[in-house]
C-alpha cells in the first residue's frame, strides 16, 4: 500500500460519500458477507461527481501506461458496458483528450439488440481491429466484465486492459481465488487497474482520523482480504 492517497483518489472518496455512493457501516453483500462499506456507482450521477470520476479514470490510465514493468498498452477505444459504463466511457474519453492529449474513441453495448436503423448491439466507435480498454465500476464475481470482454472479442476487437473504479481486494468464496487474477488471465498480466482499492479506503480513513470505521475495515481485511 502506498504511503499516501492521491489527490484525485481523495476527491473521489469525499464526493462519493457526499452523494451516498460510498457508505461505511454494516452491509450484507450478495455473497452473504457482512461488509463495513458499500459502493454503488449508480449514484455517481451528478456533473461534479462525474467530472471527478472521469478525471480519476483518466489519471489511472495515464499512470498505468507509464508502468515500467507492465505498462498498459496504447489503445483505440474505451468501452463502457451498459448502462452505468456509458457515461464513464464518454466522460473519460473527453478528459483523456482535453487534459492529457490522448485521442481515443468510445463505445458501448445495448442490452437489447436493435433491429432497425443502424441496428446491432454495439454503439459508438466500431471495435473491430482495434485495441480496447473496458471501464467497470466494481468487479465482484467478474461475470459482467467477462461478458463485456467476450462481446468486444466477438465484434473483432482486442481487449488490452480493464480499469475499475473500485477493487474490493477480496478472496473468492473458496478463500483463495481472485477475480482480478482471473480477468488478467484473459487480458494480460497487470492489465486490470483500479482507481481505488480497499487499501486506499483504509489509508484515507486513517489519514482522516476515522478510527472506528478503520478498525472495522481492518477486521474485514484480516478475514477476507487478498493477502
Amino acid at each position: 500500500m502506498s504511503s499516501m492517497v492521491e489527490s484525485y483518489q481523495s476527491e473521489l472518496i469525499k464526493q462519493s460519500m457526499s452523494v451516498g455512493a460510498l457508505k461505511f457501516g454494516s452491509f450484507t453483500l450478495k455473497s452473504g458477507r457482512i461488509s463495513p462499506y458499500f459502493f454503488n456507482a449508480g449514484l455517481l450521477c451528478t456533473g461534479p461527481i462525474l467530472a471527478t470520476l472521469s478525471n480519476a479514470f483518466a489519471a489511472t490510465i495515464v499512470e498505468a501506461q507509464k508502468d515500467s514493468k507492465h505498462p498498459l498498452p496504447e489503445f483505440d477505444v474505451l468501452f463502457g458496458p451498459a448502462y452505468k459504463g456509458i457515461p464513464f466511457a464518454a466522460a473519460t474519453a473527453l478528459v483523456l483528450y482535453t487534459q492529457h492529449g490522448i485521442s481515443v474513441g468510445f463505445g458501448y453495448d445495448r442490452k437489447e439488440v436493435k433491429d432497425h436503423g443502424e441496428g446491432g448491439q454495439m454503439v459508438g466507435v466500431p471495435v473491430a481491429g482495434r485495441r480496447v480498454v473496458i471501464l467497470d465500476d466494481v468487479m465482484t464475481s467478474g461475470k459482467a466484465v467477462r461478458g463485456a470482454i467476450e462481446m468486444v472479442q466477438a465484434q473483432g476487437g482486442e481487449v488490452v486492459g480493464v480499469v475499475q473504479a473500485l477493487d474490493r481486494q477480496e478472496v473468492g468464496q473458496d478463500g483463495k481465488s481472485s477475480t482480478v487474477a482471473e480477468v488478467e488471465g484473459v487480458v494480460g498480466v497487470n492489465r486490470v487497474k483500479s482507481v481505488l482499492r480497499m487499501k486506499d479506503l483504509m489509508l484515507w480513513l486513517e489519514t482522516n482520523g476515522q478510527d472506528e470505521q478503520l478498525q472495522a475495515m481492518k477486521q474485514y481485511w484480516d478475514k477476507y482480504g487478498l493477502k
